[in-house]
């Protein structure tokens, strides 16, 4: 009966590591980054244009900036300069995107 417990616990401490977590921030360009941060009508502007020329969507996130898996790029596409509450995954610098719900800008 121990050992099933503590498989059990191991399981469950396994399973709430790979859980997603959330990041609230702008989505900006590799290359403005920060410069973007309060999202306005401009913001949204460079920053379309910017990935328009191939730059890459980065989340700015309390004063850090974050870069965007290859493959969750087409995930953020829609809110480009925006402010947004971000789901996903964090591995070193770099965020897996599950989900993007837009904020409110303020």
């Amino acid at each position: 009966m121990k050992k099933l417990w503590m498989v059990a616990s191991l399981a469950s401490f396994f399973a709430a590591g790979a859980m997603a977590e959330s990041w609230t921030g702008t989505i900006s360009d590799e290359k403005c980054a920060a410069k973007h941060e309060a999202a306005s009508a401009n913001d949204v502007a460079c920053v379309q244009s910017c990935i328009k020329r191939g730059g890459a969507p980065v989340l700015v996130s309390g004063g850090k900036v974050y870069k965007i898996s290859a493959d969750s790029k087409a995930k953020v596409m829609s809110n480009l300069g925006q402010k947004v509450t971000v789901t996903g995954k964090m591995d070193g610098d770099t965020v897996t995107v599950e989900s993007v719900t837009p904020t409110k800008a303020d």
